[in-house]
């Protein structure tokens, strides 16, 4: 990949995590963001809520850029398991939208 390439795909991320985070799901991202290492671990003792913490990010990441509605964000949340909604659980706003 040139340099012009790998610049132009940096922006248009940049573009997309300013979209996130200013979108719809802004303060669950923030909240999410903020969990520590040792709240997640508490989940699951080996390295899987981990992974499934970052899809959870990217999905309610995606989710506010993309401004889709609640209960598109409870599918593709419960489609990460019982992992992910557990770490979903932790954010006061995506309880109400879980249950």
């Amino acid at each position: 990949m040139g340099v012009k390439e790998y610049r132009k795909r940096l922006e248009e991320r940049a573009k997309r995590n300013r979209e996130a985070f200013m979108g719809k799901y802004r303060d669950e991202l923030n909240a999410l963001l903020g969990l520590s290492k040792e709240e997640i671990d508490r989940i699951t003792p080996d390295t899987t809520d981990l992974e499934v913490y970052a899809q959870l990010i990217s999905i309610v990441k995606e989710a506010s850029a993309d401004n889709i509605d609640q209960a598109e964000l409870k599918d593709r949340i419960m489609e990460l398991g019982k992992v992910g909604v557990a770490i979903a659980k932790r954010i006061p706003a995506l309880i109400d939208l879980l249950t």
